[in-house]
């Protein structure tokens, strides 16, 4: 049975984004610079967002003396895969048509739709 992977709170999908962004064992600086620019966040928040998605199974913390690295346990694709199936079902009522109209009223432009189009002939999905 496949493990339901919760949708995260934004702030949280920011950092979680950030560490899968890096090289794994991530430490907090590469978080901390990966949201600098975009999405900055005092480090106590920082900290407290990250024992969040420990506690909630997205990364395992591995202590090293007085600082600590970051592993994450759930994929970018797994967690996207999770959560395109939940708003096919959820907010399309399982409709593919319906999914399809939502992505084509999403503001993609005609060369992203001719790039999806090729990569569902192509099998490369």
């Amino acid at each position: 049975m496949e493990k339901t992977i919760r949708r995260l709170p934004d702030a949280e999908l920011e950092v979680m984004q950030a560490v899968w962004a890096c090289e794994v064992p991530v430490a907090r600086a590469d978080i901390d610079a990966k949201l600098k620019d975009t999405h900055p966040m005092a480090l106590t928040t920082l900290l407290t967002v990250l024992t969040r998605l420990s506690d909630k199974g997205f990364i395992r913390i591995e202590k090293e003396g007085r600082s600590a690295r970051y592993i994450p346990l759930v994929s970018r694709e797994e967690y996207l895969a999770q959560q395109s199936r939940r708003f096919l079902d959820k907010l399309c009522g399982g409709s593919l048509p319906a999914f399809a109209a939502a992505l084509c009223d999403s503001g993609l432009s005609r060369e992203e739709l001719a790039e999806l189009r090729r990569l569902l002939e192509r099998d490369e999905l």
